[in-house]
């Protein structure tokens, strides 16, 4: 192939394509440019079917390199790339809810998507380059694929005057952080296939205009990739059925398919909608009846058994359909709910003796419990990764267990996908969480999904927002939840359903999941399992979330409505105090042997900013103060006037040196020693003697000048002598020994 490179204007700068100079063996490549930033993407489909599932057989990777940002790992023996970090795996998600629903869903072939960083510039994120290389990738392949479709990101920025806030799209890493949105958008300027979104309380009018600005903005993208499919496209491959045999077994399984359509419109709905069925064991157990009599139906027609195991095999979402065709044409759900009706909710908090805060939110039969552990700020979380280094103080966790859907499976530890809810569940509570100056621990939420059956990621949003007010962290408002599902045909008929489970979430639908407060969205997480959603349902499902997550709030604000005045006894104290700047190397001390003298002693735990905010912190409330009177000791500006009780530590023939603080001491000149003459200084005092001392006198040079005797009572009848005179009216000795500073 010859190389090819493609350009469009976007957004003030140009977005650059190159086909056919890299990773020619794959199925198909291309390299995406804007600014500096360059990532290529690759995509393979497998050459044969696999079998034994009931699932498309997508892999989507985006494998970080550090060498994009010219970092090199900070781990002192591990230097290459280990597992990927949360940032990947989040980004790999994002690509592959963007353009799984545009496969085939009954395909078996494996395809693998790999999306790689190569050159990161620092201002344009790498995620957005993947998901359009993506779809090049896909579009320009031999791979079924109903693309293209393109991903932007928008903010909303103050213009310079102040007076109002602009649209701004793929704003750079320095914009986002003036911005109250980061939403991201991808499919067509006509239909949305995913949604993500952090936000600071937008309302739902402005949520609207957002994402439509976006989709305006894809006409761009979009336009280009048609363009470079027109000159480099390849033809895509037919579904596999060149042989008679492949065309016999094709034959059978639509008859199949006909016959379990015309059965499930005839008998489904009797046994489905006889009465409500409000519990999965319910609707288990109607599910079997129906898979019962429809085996039994197919084995009267004769149907093959192979066509009989597929259609069996997909039964859910045939059934599927069914209940979406009921809540289209009748408004009627399983469970006997209205379309914008949400399950029974229950909220409980404090329900662990020892935890810092616990909340226990159930809705239905999905249980969530999350539980506050508050934490020093030395215990953020370092990140590393090709957007450099930061730091995290706020972490939240999300664990699936097996027990939760009535399963029996290994636990491997966090999948991608609870990794992906997690990061919902934290974007929820960002923007209510309080500053670091007016709290300064670390934070981290660990939500524990014990029943799951729709969205145990909008629960986990709602029990993280009850710990946090029963661990007494000043969160600003509640935030609550809802997952809103899609009922449509291909008639173009639909209908938005609030709080779907299981049988709901089918064919044509939908998850729309969306989190906030009162007064605005805080967090979007969105696919479809449609080829995309018009803007009609986008506005209908924004606006009718608002309702469930009101209605959400008020009953988690039965349980509570603010968070506690105290935090729990079992959480550490924290106290801030500020020191000059300078004086850090005074507290740490060689080696840190000073900082840790202090820790060792008092068991509390340290923590030093560059500016000289100092956070001291510890579950016993008297070593605190001891620790932070020493480090007030160790800091302290000493000043004429002050009296102090120190060590001797030097003794030179004119003078004692007295150690004040550690680290900080004055002379005591021997005039100053008595009020009497003194001819040696061992006279008065000895090394290692613990003197009380005034100080007479701080020299703009940093020297000390120290008196006993002015602690001493004058002798009856005593003469001063003459100013400037020392011993025997002689003038004193001049010195150039100083305070000694460590």
């Amino acid at each position: 192939m010859d190389i090819q490179t493609f350009e469009t204007q976007w957004g003030g700068r140009t977005l650059s394509v190159e086909v056919g100079r890299m990773a020619l063996q794959a199925s198909a490549s291309c390299t995406v440019r804007y600014g500096d930033t360059v990532v290529m993407a690759t995509t393979v489909m497998g050459q044969s079917a696999r079998e034994g599932i009931d699932w498309f057989p997508l892999m989507v990777d985006f494998d970080e390199k550090l060498y994009a940002a010219g970092i090199i790992k900070g781990s002192r023996f591990i230097k290459r790339e280990g597992r990927p970090t949360d940032t990947a795996v989040l980004t790999s998600r994002m690509i592959d809810r963007t353009i799984r629903p545009l496969f085939d869903a009954s395909g078996r072939k494996d395809v693998q998507v790999v999306v790689t960083p190569l050159s990161v510039d620092g201002e344009n994120d790498p995620d957005i380059l993947g998901i359009i290389g993506a779809s090049i990738a896909l579009s320009i392949s031999d791979i079924p694929w109903e693309g293209p479709i393109g991903g932007i990101r928008v903010g909303r920025i103050a213009s310079e005057e102040g007076d109002k806030k602009e649209w701004v799209i793929n704003p750079t890493y320095e914009a986002r952080l003036k911005s109250e949105l980061d939403l991201i958008v991808c499919g067509t300027h006509e239909m949305v296939i995913m949604v993500e979104a952090e936000a600071n309380e937008v309302n739902e009018a402005d949520m609207v205009e957002a994402i439509e600005f976006g989709q305006k903005h894809l006409k761009e993208v979009v336009g280009l990739i048609n363009t470079i499919v027109k000159k480099v496209g390849k033809k895509k491959q037919e579904p596999d059925v060149s042989t008679p045999e492949l065309e016999e077994i094709y034959t059978q399984e639509q008859h199949a398919k006909d016959l379990a359509v015309k059965f499930l419109d005839e008998n489904a709905p009797g046994i489905l909608y006889e009465k409500p069925l409000v519990w999965k064991k319910e609707r288990k157990a109607a599910f079997a009846i129906i898979s019962d009599k429809l085996d039994e139906h197919l084995t009267e027609k004769q149907v093959a058994q192979e066509a009989k195991k597929k259609i069996l095999s997909n039964l859910k979402y045939m059934i599927g359909r069914v209940v979406s065709d009921e809540i289209i044409k009748n408004k009627r759900r399983i469970d006997g709910r209205s379309v914008t009706e949400t399950r029974e909710l229950s909220s409980l908090v404090g329900t662990l003796p020892r935890t810092h805060g616990t909340g226990l939110f159930n809705r239905g039969e999905t249980q969530v419990l999350s539980i506050v552990t508050l934490g020093s700020p030395g215990d953020v979380q370092t990140l590393e990764g090709i957007e450099g280094a930061s730091k995290k103080r706020y972490m939240h966790h999300y664990n699936f267990p097996a027990f939760s859907v009535g399963e029996a499976r290994p636990n491997r530890g966090p999948s991608r996908r609870d990794i992906g809810h997690g990061s919902l569940a934290e974007k929820a509570l960002l923007p209510v969480l309080p500053n670091k100056e007016d709290f300064p621990y670390t934070i981290r939420v660990v939500s524990e999904v014990f029943g799951s059956n729709g969205s145990s990621s909008m629960a986990s949003a709602c029990g993280s927002s009850l710990s946090l007010m029963d661990a007494g962290v000043p969160i600003t408002k509640t935030v609550g939840g809802v997952a809103m599902g899609l009922a449509s045909n291909d008639k173009g008929e639909w209908q938005v359903i609030t709080d779907l489970q299981d049988l709901e979430d089918g064919e044509g639908g939908m998850d729309f999941k969306i989190t906030g407060t009162r007064d605005g969205i805080t967090a979007i997480q969105m696919d479809t399992k449609t080829l995309g959603l018009n803007k009609d349902i986008v506005k209908a499902t924004i606006h009718q979330a608002l309702d469930g997550r009101v209605h959400v709030i008020e009953s988690m604000e039965k349980a509570i409505k603010e968070a506690r005045a105290d935090l729990s006894p079992y959480a550490p104290r924290i106290e801030t105090l500020h020191i000059d700047p300078e004086m850090i190397r005074v507290v740490i001390g060689p080696g840190g042997k000073q900082i840790n003298e202090i820790i060792d002693t008092t068991g509390v735990s340290i923590d030093i900013e560059q500016d000289g905010t100092v956070f001291v912190a510890s579950e016993n409330g008297e070593q605190m103060k001891v620790a932070i009177e020493w480090i007030e000791r160790l800091t302290k500006k000493i000043e004429a006037g002050e009296e102090y009780e120190g060590k001797v530590v030097r003794i030179m023939d004119f003078g004692a040196f007295v150690e004040l603080t550690p680290g900080t001491d004055g002379l005591v000149h021997v005039s100053e020693l008595a009020w009497s003459r003194t001819e040696n200084v061992t006279d008065v005092v000895k090394l290692g003697d613990i003197v009380k001392v005034k100080v007479k006198e701080v020299g703009d040079d940093g020297k000390i000048k120290l008196s006993i005797k002015d602690l001493l009572p004058k002798p009856e009848g005593y003469e001063d002598r003459k100013p400037g005179t020392g011993r025997g009216g002689r003038p004193p000795r001049r010195d150039d020994h100083g305070p000694r500073r460590h």
